[in-house]
């Protein structure tokens, strides 16, 4: 047998073993990573510390008619939204930013697997931070109501947490979609403030002065279609919107994106 022929059995042996290893025991490991540096720590750890502060200043300086459990959910639920596309976005590109590909992607050659992974992994670490929302927004209702001397109100129904999910779950995916298209996490999170903080604000400038983008807007403008989902989906116009909005701003860059991972070298 020739060298090259050992090389390429030799080769396919080590696929066969590596593309063996369970998609779990990668989700477990990448869900490891996020906790293994202190930015990524602190980071997740924020989610918490964020929700408490939320809760304690909605009791303290909410006015007593607005002492809800959907003013509690929505006020320990912003920060997550704000913090958990950038643990998503971390998680992929840290690859690349810590050197650690090479490595990764030896021990699992299909790349689109660890992509999967880690998903799966920022999707995990959302579902447990929204249950934590949840949670914290009950307690703080309870206590806060005793407080202030006013019915206890439970004015959030399951169809609306479960659409308020799924908006966490869309920011969620922002993060996913800059760190496959960029790949550098500095750059990722400097074009994740862009598109949450300035587009919004200009997509509303325009709005205001332009009344054929006025109607366009909730098509085109995510933040926008994505408040629907926040504040309660009424329509089924909404939904399209939401729809058109997320495949334009997600889905297709989240394509080019992938394409980008599959065949960018790893140093």
């Amino acid at each position: 047998m020739t060298a090259t022929a050992t090389t390429a059995v030799d080769h396919a042996r080590t696929s066969r073993r590596t593309d063996a290893i369970p998609l779990s025991r990668v989700v477990r490991v990448e869900l490891r990573k996020m906790f293994d540096t202190r930015s990524g720590f602190w980071l997740i750890a924020s989610i918490g510390i964020t929700g408490l502060i939320a809760t304690v200043a909605t009791v303290a300086f909410a006015p007593d008619d607005q002492l809800t459990y959907y003013t509690f959910a929505k006020a320990v639920g912003y920060p997550i939204t704000v913090i958990l596309p950038m643990v998503a976005l971390l998680a992929i590109t840290s690859e690349w930013s810590q050197r650690t590909g090479l490595t990764t992607f030896t021990y699992v050659s299909r790349r689109a697997r660890v992509v999967w992974a880690k998903t799966l992994s920022s999707v995990v670490v959302a579902i447990a931070s929204m249950l934590f929302a949840f949670a914290a927004g009950a307690v703080g209702n309870v206590v806060g109501s005793r407080i202030a001397g006013v019915p206890t109100v439970w004015d959030l129904s399951l169809g609306h947490a479960l659409t308020i999910v799924l908006g966490n779950l869309v920011s969620l995916s922002i993060g996913t979609m800059l760190g496959m298209v960029l790949r550098s996490s500095a750059g990722g999170l400097v074009m994740y403030f862009v598109l949450v903080l300035l587009v919004p604000n200009l997509s509303a400038l325009l709005a205001t002065s332009q009344h054929w983008y006025k109607e366009l807007q909730p098509w085109v403008d995510l933040p926008y279609a994505q408040s629907y989902l926040f504040e309660g989906m009424q329509t089924g116009a909404q939904w399209a919107h939401v729809v058109t909005s997320v495949t334009l701003w997600i889905v297709l860059p989240g394509i080019y994106g992938l394409r980008r991972v599959m065949h960018s070298e790893v140093h």
